[in-house]
């Protein structure tokens, strides 16, 4: 099939392998190369918000999992590791480092002193608040391509998609 001017790179990739694979139902990468290709161009939306506010995404992922505690934004290293899903020795290095730049404090739990409490600063949160703000601009900006209508059945959608089974 000659490329036509609503082709697109999926629907290229998908008419090659359909030619070199005959017998095999494609259809899965109409969605999949497209939500991929999506996530990429997001984790470079996501960077660059980030980076306007000083902050590397992993960063971003503890500050912000700190600053959505209620007050005063405090959590133990276990609840950290849970809201970010990364491994303890990850947690230790990411958490030595935010101290390090100020951005958190770390006591000794009073309820059990075999661990400690991090707290967001006010510096760390401003920095995140910072990042979040534009996040949520070059986001919309990015979706503005969409209808609400569309964006909401979208979300409803990838909802289903993301749901543990």
């Amino acid at each position: 099939m000659a490329p036509t001017e609503r082709d697109d790179e999926v629907d290229l990739l998908i008419d090659a392998w359909s030619s070199r694979l005959p017998d095999v139902d494609l259809t899965p990468l109409d969605v999949m190369s497209r939500l991929r290709r999506a996530s990429l161009r997001l984790a470079k939306l996501r960077a660059a918000a980030f980076a306007g506010a000083g902050l590397a995404a992993w960063e971003f992922d503890v500050l912000a999992a700190l600053r959505r505690a209620e007050a005063p934004h405090e959590m133990n290293p276990a609840q950290l590791i849970e809201a970010t899903m990364i491994g303890s020795a990850a947690m230790t290095n990411r958490l030595e480092k935010l101290h390090g730049r100020g951005f958190i404090e770390r006591r000794p739990n009073e309820y059990d002193r075999r661990s400690i409490l991090v707290r967001l600063t006010s510096e760390g949160a401003d920095r995140v608040d910072a990042a979040m703000t534009e996040l949520v601009r070059r986001e919309a900006e990015e979706l503005r391509r969409l209808s609400p209508a569309d964006q909401a059945a979208l979300a409803r959608i990838l909802r289903r998609l993301v749901e543990p089974e």
